[in-house]
């Protein structure tokens, strides 16, 4: 009995089956097996500040791909999940919420409370995470998920910590550094984004000392920083300043002397007044001047949280912004001020907060990146010669130059953070005497200090946390730093804290260094180099061989997508509308290697289910700002656009967000399961055997031949991280060759043994009855079995949905030779077909003829002749061609739907026929009796000045410049659009009008 498929293929019921199917026989759990190579990948994992989105989506997808292909191959594939407990970003999350349910700051709660109600929020997050990658396909080894706090991760820290300290890699130290003052935390360079924004530009005046009526002009976009000034700069060359070089102003506001220095790095003389006001604690450049000029000094004018301290003097207490208004208005009362001017100013803020970052002098600790002072290479040479000496390799290439320039710049790391959420920095202080501290820890070696000469203290560091109560310790006085550690300290470590270390583990021994990374850009220099760097320390081997970096997803507008903004999408979303595979196909469809994908994203109106394209306000990065409520055109009801909401709006439901896109995956998983339900339906009679190309007719080697080298282009493009083209070959080789030709081909062989002639050999001919009918169910399955396991990697669940009805229909199959099918395609082995099965010559007859029947198939469309209607037509071409096209006759016939057909040299074109001129052949389609010539030429006529009417509208919009200039680019681009498409439509009636009137 023939096994039969539903008509329709539903994702949703083959997820649910093969999700809990493949884990229950433990497809993707990997032990270590010396015996086997190994290929391993460590996800790059998401932070449990909220759900996964397209991002992850992409990012996972494309992974998951490697590893099923990998193991497919035959590697012991393992890939280890895990979440990340993103300090800043999840504590931050949590106060807000806390804030805007409660009116309660982490002071009011306490460290310990904060940091209880952080890991309930890790919990319900990080289960959501899991479960959106399962849903995902993703084929990672659940058992072995880890959490960058847990206890492996912790102790690998805490080690790392340790030995960095006690090799002087770490140190503390007070420097600038990106502060938050919303958050109360410094935050790295790579943490901070910058926006132009519009604000003041003031000029005010400093009076000279022992100089009356002498001034010194400069401008400030801060006015509250001149609390801070200590010193105003000029350029030694400058001859308006050469003068005053060496005397002293005051600032007025605090009574304050400061010099006048001279610094050309500083001052420029041919921007405004040439003159610049120095606040070293607050601005980089003027950081970088003090350090130049140290005699000048150094205040810091803020609390942590932002408020004047007391070396604001009168403005203390007051916030920097109402510090800044007062300011302006007591140099405008001196008569000081000269001015202010409205500018477009660039301006940094917190990633996290959104917030503006102030530029903050406070003791940190740091990661010492720079050589070390024995002339040996520092952590920062070392990552760097891994790239250079080839050890880790780049894909696309140009981003190891991304990855080398920033190490190049060897800058400390700052690694605190002023947070309570994170590991907690392993460093107690103490003012104890150095007797007391060899007495303490006499006989540990897990245990190391260091005197701290600006602060007069030492610095304890421990592997193990220390009592301060505990009696032999209580006389030092320890007192623990109250920061937490950077969370890319913890995450460089993830490559192999995973897998064990510092332990020597067989897990360690054997998947380490892991085989690929994939990531995004945005981490290279956070993430990767860290990796790298620490990798080197701690084991002596890099981290990974590869890197990967996937393009971005950015919405129709070019804005890359983000929850956050509003205009990312949840990929459950897409999984629930469309099915994984879906998903999946289009991931990897839009993972090119030139450039950024843009994926326009629309509203899905809850009420009607009407695809409401998104607006440029949804991606606004101010959430206040954003719409909260749309009125559908459709239905005239109103609903909630998608978005990162903290809650349901009582009011109106929220719509969720999709994209057409989505349509083509679903639509080729469609394709495949319907042709494979085809298949299955004519297996009658089905007897395994082998297959040798010299045997089949001229259809079946063709296709072999076209499998064989889908199979190779495939493997390749993998094996570049060409991902787009993997989809692009195998949606052409299955839907265009296999479905769209091959099938149609094989369909008159499986009725009544109907085929084209033999190329070659006399073996063809001695099959005996109904042999071509058996034969073509080995390739139509050998041919629909390895295309299962090629699309497998990209769509799991419809190519295991396919397998198992393969296995009830043709356990055994399989080319060259029938085989034993695998239990599941997860285990099956990849595809791989003898060199010699590829013939170029065959492709290129096949084409030819190809070519030929979409020429006889364009006239018929052209002229709406009936399908059921046969064609008579006449091909004139060279002798080796009409070789060819005769012994492809049955199909040609049976494909294009041809009735008589002459084919040869000295063919002549009949009266009344269309045309078709080829390279290697010209073809005439005779119309005589199916059309009325006349009337033909009447409509189209009709058609072609209704359709200039049409695009003389489009021209005359946009010849208008006011429709071009305030008309949204989104509606001027579909415009343009509609042009192109309308003169293409024009193009091909005047052929058909040309082609008639020749007739």
């Amino acid at each position: 009995m023939p096994v039969e498929l539903p008509k329709q293929y539903d994702p949703h019921e083959a997820q649910q089956r093969w999700l809990a199917w493949w884990e229950q026989r433990g497809y993707f759990h990997s032990e270590p097996d010396p015996a086997r190579p190994m290929y391993s990948i460590v996800i790059p994992p998401p932070n449990v500040t909220g759900a996964l989105h397209m991002g992850h989506a992409l990012n996972n997808t494309l992974q998951d791909v490697l590893i099923r292909w990998r193991r497919m191959q035959g590697f012991n594939a393992e890939w280890m999940p895990g979440t990340d407990h993103a300090g800043i970003a999840t504590q931050a999350v949590v106060e807000r919420l806390i804030y805007q349910q409660e009116k309660k700051t982490r002071h009011d709660l306490g460290r310990e409370e904060l940091v209880r109600r952080i890991w309930q929020w890790k919990d319900k997050y990080e289960a959501r995470i899991l479960g959106q990658l399962r849903e995902l396909g993703c084929s990672c080894d659940w058992p072995r998920t880890r959490f960058t706090l847990d206890e492996g991760c912790s102790r690998a820290v805490r080690v790392t910590f340790f030995n960095w300290f006690r090799d002087g890699y770490i140190f503390r130290g007070k420097r600038l550094v990106n502060w938050d003052a919303q958050l109360q935390t410094s935050v790295a360079d790579d943490e901070t984004y910058v926006e132009t924004v519009k604000g003041g530009f003031w000029t005010f005046k400093y009076p000279v000392k022992e100089l009356p009526g002498t001034f010194i002009r400069f401008s400030t976009t801060r006015p509250e920083t001149m609390l801070g000034d200590t010193a105003v700069c000029v350029h030694p060359d400058d001859p308006r300043y050469r003068h005053l070089i060496g005397k002293t102003v005051t600032i007025p506001l605090v009574g304050r002397d400061i010099p006048i220095i001279a610094d050309s790095q500083l001052a420029d003389p041919t921007l405004g007044t040439g003159c610049v006001k120095v606040t070293p604690a607050h601005d980089p450049n003027d950081y970088a001047c003090w350090q130049r000029h140290p005699h000048i000094g150094i205040i810091n004018i803020l609390h942590k949280d932002g408020t004047i301290n007391h070396h604001g003097g009168k403005y203390a207490g007051m916030d920097r912004y109402q510090a800044r208004e007062a300011v302006i208005r007591d140099m405008d009362a001196l008569g000081l001020f000269e001015g202010r001017e409205d500018r477009d100013i660039p301006l940094a803020f917190s990633d996290r907060s959104k917030t503006p970052i102030e530029p903050f002098l406070s003791d940190q600790w740091f990661v010492r990146m720079g050589d070390r002072d024995d002339g040996k290479p520092g952590l920062a040479q070392l990552a760097i010669d891994a790239v250079t000496s080839g050890r880790v390799k780049f894909f696309p290439p140009r981003y190891a130059q991304t990855y080398l320039d920033w190490l190049g710049e060897k800058r400390d790391w700052c690694i605190s953070r002023q947070l309570w959420w994170g590991h907690r920095i392993p460093i107690w202080y103490s003012r104890g005497s150095e007797a007391e501290l060899r007495a303490a820890f006499a006989g540990r070696d897990d245990v190391c200090w260091r005197w701290d000469d600006e602060n007069g203290q030492w610095l304890i560091c421990s592997l193990v946390d220390l009592d301060p109560q505990a009696p032999q310790l209580q006389p030092l006085g320890l007192m623990q730093d109250p920061d937490v550690l950077d969370t890319w300290f913890s995450s460089q470590l993830w490559p192999h804290s995973t897998f064990g270390w510092p332990d020597r583990t067989p897990e360690l021994a054997y998947y380490y260094p892991t085989s690929t990374l994939v990531t995004s850009r945005d981490i290279i220099t956070l993430w990767v180099a860290r990796m790298v760097l620490a990798g080197l320390y701690n084991t002596g081997d890099v981290p990974f061989r590869e890197v990967y970096i996937t393009p971005k997803l950015l919405d129709g507008f070019g804005v890359t997508m983000s929850k956050s903004r509003g205009n990312g999408v949840d990929p459950l979303d897409i999984i629930e509308r469309y099915g994984a595979d879906a998903l999946r196909f289009q991931m990897v469809s839009l993972a090119g290697e030139t450039q950024d994908s843009r994926l326009p994203i629309a509203n899905v109106c809850p009420h009607c289910d009407f695809f409401v394209p998104l607006k440029k306000e949804n991606t606004d990065p101010d959430e206040t700002r954003r719409p909260k409520r749309i009125t559908c055109p459709r239905c005239r009801k109103v609903f909630r656009p998608g978005g990162p909401w903290t809650s349901e709006d009582p009011t109106m439901p929220t719509a969720k967000q999709a994209s057409e896109s989505f349509e083509v995956g679903r639509n080729f998983a469609n394709k495949l399961w319907n042709a494979a339900r085809f298949i299955l339906l004519n297996l009658d009679g089905y007897t395994p055997g082998p297959v040798q190309p010299a045997e089949l007719p001229i259809e079946d080697r063709w296709i072999l031949s076209r499998l064989a080298t889908t199979i190779q282009t495939v493997t390749g493009q993998l094996e570049g991280y060409h991902f787009s083209d993997v989809a692009r070959t195998l949606y052409d080789f299955t839907w265009s060759e296999f479905c769209d030709w091959y099938i149609e081909m094989a369909k008159g062989r499986l009725r009544d043994g109907l085929a084209a002639e033999p190329s070659s050999g006399p073996t063809a001919n001695r099959e005996p009855p109904g042999s071509s009918r058996r034969l073509v169910q080995r390739v139509l399955v050998g041919v629909l079995d390895a295309i299962v396991r090629l699309v497998h990697p990209v769509m799991p669940f419809v190519a295991e949905s396919i397998w198992q009805a393969l296995n009830e229909a043709a356990l055994e199959r399989g080319l060259p030779q029938p085989e034993p099918a695998a239990e599941s395609v997860v285990v099956a082995r990849w595809p791989h077909l003898p060199d010699a099965w590829r013939e170029p010559g065959m492709e290129e007859r096949v084409a030819q003829m190809q070519e030929l029947v979409r020429a006889v198939r364009d006239v018929r469309s052209r002229y709406n002749i009936d399908s059921r209607l046969t064609l008579d037509v006449a091909v004139r071409c060279s002798e080796a061609v009409t070789t060819d096209f005769q012994s492809l006759a049955p199909l040609i016939r049976l494909l294009a739907g041809v009735g008589r057909l002459e084919i040869g040299p000295a063919t002549s074109k009949p009266p009344q026929a269309a045309s078709h001129v080829a390279a290697a052949f010209e073809a005439y389609v005779s119309l005589a009796g199916l059309i009325d010539v006349a009337a033909e030429v009447r409509r189209l006529e009709k058609q072609r000045a209704e359709k200039e009417k049409h695009l003389q509208a489009i021209r005359a919009k946009l010849d208008n410049p006011s429709f071009r200039d305030r008309a949204p680019a989104e509606v001027v681009q579909q415009q343009r659009q509609l042009l192109a498409e309308g003169l293409q439509q024009l193009q091909a009636i005047e052929k058909n009008l040309a082609e008639l009137q020749r007739t």
